[in-house]
């Protein structure tokens, strides 16, 4: 199955969404919330407004979606589920920094990047085993 990557980013003054590999799928707002669902509804426009043959090949057959933030737009996103103190508890980095990187006063270094997605995905996989 092929994978359209959405990437979800802050820019100036709103926020972009747009399929690194598949032309045409664009969004933007206010939040990263708008910007994903406006680049949804642009796929769905696409998909919608073509011909089957006239699609780009990846959206020809069955595909999945990844999404891809910065950091500044993941914090964002995710504010009322992950709060600084618990992604301090998980990635070990201090909420005060976090807290920068959520405002855009800094931005995290590569390992930094990293530090956090290997610390969400650690998470991931230990709910997905949990059994209640």
């Amino acid at each position: 199955m092929k994978t359209i990557k959405i990437i979800i980013e802050k820019s100036s003054d709103y926020y972009d969404a747009y399929a690194e590999n598949c032309k045409g799928v664009y969004g933007a707002g206010n939040t990263p919330d708008e910007a994903k669902k406006n680049a949804l509804e642009g796929l769905k426009l696409l998909i919608d407004s073509r011909l089957k043959r006239e699609l780009p090949k990846i959206l020809q057959g069955k595909y999945n979606i990844e999404y891809k933030y910065d950091v500044q737009s993941f914090l964002k996103y995710y504010n009322k589920i992950f709060t600084n103190v618990a992604l301090e508890r998980i990635t070990g980095i201090n909420q005060k920094l976090l807290h920068h990187y959520s405002v855009g006063l800094k931005r995290p270094r590569p390992t930094q990047r990293e530090k956090i997605e290997v610390a969400l995905h650690q998470l991931g996989n230990e709910l997905l085993s949990v059994r209640l």
